[in-house]
């Protein structure tokens, strides 16, 4: 196979069959340099047809307690009121700058995700 860029869904799906071939080549190789490549222009071809957009801060709170066994309770020592804490999860009032950087720092959500309008 000649490494061109991926214009169809028909250059993509022989990317794809190419790297199943190649899947195991060791790095240096002629093998493991072409999968390098492919891999490469899978992904910009994947993040050109197939854009993800990020998730609502809100929910992205909501997952982050889920994943750390945090309790709405947990929220508000964050937060500063169990009101706040509701309201903000209700989508009845927005973050504050104090709380997305203490959301940020604690919970570990990307700044651009909790800057976000709530959906």
């Amino acid at each position: 196979m000649q490494i061109k860029p991926l214009k169809t869904e028909s250059d993509y799906r022989e990317a794809l069959r190419r790297v199943e071939e190649f899947f195991d080549a060791k790095p240096g190789t002629p093998e493991g340099d072409e999968l390098e490549v492919l891999g490469i222009l899978l992904e910009h071809y994947e993040e050109s047809r197939f854009p993800v957009d990020l998730p609502d801060p809100v929910e992205a709170i909501k997952f982050r307690m889920e994943q750390m066994g945090m309790s709405q309770g947990d929220l508000t020592r964050l937060i500063g009121s169990k009101s706040r804490a509701s309201e903000i999860l209700n989508r009845k009032r927005p973050l504050s700058i104090g709380q997305i950087r203490t959301l940020h720092n604690t919970l570990q959500i990307p700044a651009e995700v909790l800057l976000r309008e709530p959906r």
